[in-house]
């Protein structure tokens, strides 16, 4: 895994745009993720997890307000969502962040801005970079540079790969991540591959680090969906 792998989606129809964005966003470090219209935006959701979205309001085939509406309601409704858009009416603003939005930029976006917005919206849901030294969810404590976890300061014994899941997971803690994406985030393979690989590293890691409740975090199973770890 690569040691920055947040994923920022974009849906914009206007392609000039969508093509600055995720220049500066790849730029800052990000992998990026190009949807051109609401449709697109939800037929790929089942393979590709973003960990936040930029969104317009105007699309051809539906609006901003209708996706987030549709993710608040979705069991993926803490995904971050930041609103990027050519409307800048007072009631504009106040009805995006009503329905749900976590911030709004209006177009032009200024490149400086719009990297210090994503990073303060992904800060305010406790999403760090991959490249982070540590992160520590007690009683977890993953250290990058190591390439250990640890429950209560005790080290526990893991293959690679059950490192970058578990690091893959604990870093969308409280969001679902699809087993397609985790085949494509962890083993770098594509989604008609067998998800048996997935569930059975997922117990495995389970097992391991004790994340049936007992210490205060569940590794969730989320029918049709994927996996989600939750505070118990």
């Amino acid at each position: 895994m690569s040691s920055s792998s947040l994923v920022v989606g974009i849906v914009e129809d206007d392609p000039d745009l969508a093509d600055i964005v995720m220049a500066w966003l790849e730029g800052a470090g990000y992998s990026v993720r190009v949807y051109r219209n609401a449709t697109e935006y939800r037929r790929r959701q089942g393979e590709e997890a973003v960990d936040l979205l930029l969104l317009d309001w105007n699309l051809p085939d539906g609006t901003g307000i209708e996706i987030v509406e549709s993710v608040r309601a979705s069991r993926n409704a803490r995904l971050p969502v930041i609103f990027l858009t050519a409307r800048d009416g007072e009631d504009d603003i106040v009805q995006a962040l009503g329905c749900g939005g976590d911030d709004y930029l209006v177009k032009p976006p200024k490149q400086r801005e719009l990297l210090a917005r994503v990073g303060a919206v992904l800060r305010r849901h406790g999403i760090e970079r991959d490249g982070e030294a540590t992160l520590e969810l007690g009683p977890y404590r993953i250290d990058m540079s190591r390439r250990r976890i640890s429950i209560n300061g005790g080290e526990i014994e893991l293959t690679q790969r059950e490192f970058d899941l578990a690091n893959y997971l604990f870093r969308r803690q409280g969001r679902i991540v699809s087993r397609d994406a985790l085949l494509k985030n962890v083993w770098n393979l594509h989604a008609d591959v067998s998800t048996r690989t997935v569930d059975t590293h997922v117990s495995r890691l389970r097992k391991k680090l004790e994340l049936g409740g007992e210490n205060g975090w569940r590794l969730a199973a989320i029918y049709q969906h994927g996996y989600r770890l939750e505070q118990a």
